[in-house]
């Protein structure tokens, strides 16, 4: 899904456009599913929005960049080296590079991943 902007009708997934939105109303919840949505993709890294429902999860996994996830909404079991964190709305988490992690929902979510290539 790429959103148009609201000054010119660009994609705002691309350099040079922009608009305000709401993080909680850009990704839907969806039944028995993840939803995401790619704000920003470019030489430095990624942005981009999740909606997990309950129960919902990414398997176990590594990146080779660092990534920051901000929930925005709900609560989340984060687990990063081995180790469990619970991350509620409001909170944010370090996912150092080339360190396995895993991401499920306790209850409905919704996070902003930002990931940094450079």
């Amino acid at each position: 899904m790429n959103d148009k902007c609201t000054c010119c009708g660009g994609d705002t997934a691309n350099k040079g456009h922009s608009a305000a939105f709401d993080v909680c109303d850009r990704v839907p919840y969806t039944a028995a599913s993840i939803v995401s949505h790619t704000v920003l993709d470019n030489d430095a890294g990624t942005l981009t929005l999740f909606a997990f429902d309950k129960d919902e999860a990414l398997s176990t996994h590594s990146a080779p960049f660092d990534a920051i996830v901000q929930v925005v909404d709900g609560v989340a079991e984060i687990t990063i080296g081995g180790e469990a964190h619970t991350v509620s709305a409001g909170e944010m988490i370090v996912m150092p590079a080339d360190v396995p992690h895993a991401v499920r929902a306790v209850e409905r979510f919704k996070m902003i991943l930002t990931m940094f290539r450079a």
